[in-house]
């Protein structure tokens, strides 16, 4: 009868957190193997060998790389599987012959653990038991003292080897994260910390619940550090009294765009800023869409008051408050941005730092659904005649069809503006054939979304709302596709124009 396979985690290195399972099934077993460097200095053996026996077989299983050059035709990963191939066979003789076998792995076996490699070749052969363990996270955590994540805080789990600008994108957006993998890789983590906006809040921890521990702010660990550490980045949400918080936060704005609609569409840039807020401002609609934490404080007005929330956001701020504005899309776009310029440039908030945030567009995203209508010159125009004139937007619309631009148009129809909308496409008439592409764009990226593709002579005004964006197809914009069999609609404007 054949053996039994383990793959045992042994924890980040005390001998005490391995786990009673743990200490059972290598007491247990016939054969205890365990990965090695080329030096033969096993970690994971030190930390199980107050559980070892004395007529315990043993089986090192000895890397043949780690960071080092391979001769092998080809590469490190090549090298690496033969590696694991090779050993697996050699643990395979004991299983077959009937000896339980338990692979011993630092830390936890299927959490960046190398027992994984083994169990990919082994456990469908053999009946197997993986038996958890703490990660060296966990035990960094505790041996910081810092709590990593709270409540609904969103936590990854990082490898050091990711290009800088992936790791930082990755930091800037997470809650709360850990970097592993660290030795060489380290200077770029440091670099990516401090672009992320984490390296203060940072913490290095060397060889976690070892002896040789060592816990460090990241800012101030010095020179080169060995692969057996980590870096924690905690979760910044700390239960405070509403005068601690603001004591406590830097005074600053952030208009923050959300995208257009779920949390799908918001940015890693975005989503830290939501998380770093101690105020939240903005439209009720908007604001509803930013989950809430401890912490922090909502400001949800009316949609009709945007000095007034500006002004109120800019005096959070000069309190000491570390305020995010939200907007709908890109708060650059008929937003809040500019709003929160206006009151900048017109009150006394010299010392506030103001910062705008950019989000995903709702014309960017209603033009993805269909291809690229946009994808030569274009032009993008607000119908709202509540802050200029229609006049003003008349004269535009008549200098934009008769340069042939395609267009993008917000705020087309209300019920206090029922009739624009069929002024506008008059005006378009003009210049433009009826046959020229129009697309109607309503409440993207929300379940009651609909992408209707017409025609500027077409269309029915009355299905036009608020939520309703227009994509105006100049006369080189194309149509292909039937929605049936001939594929799904696309409608794209070429790159090109004819001289």
């Amino acid at each position: 009868m054949p053996g039994r396979l383990f793959g045992v985690g042994v924890g980040p290195g005390d001998p005490e957190l391995l786990t009673l399972k743990a200490t059972r099934a290598i007491h247990d077993a016939d054969v205890i193997a365990y990965p090695s460097a080329r030096h033969g200095k096993s970690v994971a053996r030190r930390i199980a060998a107050p559980y070892l026996r004395a007529d315990h077989l043993e089986v090192l299983l000895r890397f043949p790389v780690t960071t080092e050059l391979t001769s092998h035709p080809g590469g490190y990963e090549a090298a690496l599987f033969a590696f694991y191939d090779e050993a697996s066979e050699e643990l395979a003789v004991h299983l077959d012959a009937g000896r339980d076998v338990a692979i011993l792995c630092e830390g936890d076996p299927f959490f960046y653990g190398s027992y994984m490699y083994f169990h990919e070749r082994l456990a469908p052969r053999y009946e197997t038991t993986v038996i958890p363990a703490v990660t060296a996270f966990s035990a960094a955590a505790a041996a910081a003292g810092t709590p990593l994540v709270k409540r609904d805080d969103v936590f990854m789990a990082l490898p050091g080897t990711l290009p800088q600008e992936q790791l930082a994108a990755r930091l800037r957006s997470a809650d709360a994260a850990v970097v592993m993998k660290l030795g060489r890789t380290f200077p770029k983590v440091v670099e990516a910390a401090a672009e992320a906006g984490v390296a203060e809040r940072g913490v290095y921890v060397e060889r976690a619940s070892a002896p040789e521990q060592r816990i460090v702010p990241l800012e101030e660990v010095e020179g080169s550090v060995p692969y057996m550490s980590l870096v924690l980045v905690p979760t910044t949400q700390v239960h405070r009294s509403g005068d601690a918080a603001a004591s406590a936060a830097a005074g600053s704005v952030a208009v923050v765009g959300l995208g257009p609609a779920g949390p799908e569409w918001l940015t890693p840039e975005a989503r830290a800023e939501l998380a770093e807020a101690t105020e939240i401002v903005g439209y009720k609609t908007y604001v509803d869409r930013v989950p809430g934490r401890v912490g922090q404080t909502r400001h949800a007005t009316d949609n009709r008051v945007e000095a007034d929330r500006a002004r109120h956001a800019l005096e959070l701020a000069a309190a000491g408050r570390r305020v995010a504005v939200v907007s709908s899309g890109d708060p650059g776009i008929f937003a809040m941005a500019a709003a929160v310029m206006e009151q900048l440039e017109a009150g006394s908030f010299g010392g506030v730092d103001v910062r705008v945030v950019p989000g995903l567009s709702a014309m960017q995203a209603a033009a993805a659904r269909v291809g690229a209508p946009l994808g030569h010159d274009f032009c993008v125009l607000s119908l709202s005649d509540v802050l200029k004139p229609w006049e003003v937007i008349e004269r535009r619309l008549e200098a934009v069809a008769a340069a042939d631009l395609a267009l993008a148009v917000y705020n087309p129809r209300s019920k206090t503006r029922p009739t624009q909308l069929e002024e506008a496409r008059a005006v378009l008439l003009r210049h433009r054939a009826p046959e020229t592409v129009v697309v109607l764009a309503r409440a993207v990226g929300a379940p009651s979304e609909t992408i209707t593709v017409t025609t500027l002579g077409a269309f029915d005004a009355e299905a036009v709302d608020m939520r309703t964006l227009l994509l105006v197809g100049s006369s080189q914009t194309r149509v292909f596709g039937d929605g049936n069999g001939a594929g799904p609609v696309r409608v794209y404007t070429p790159r090109r124009y004819p001289a």
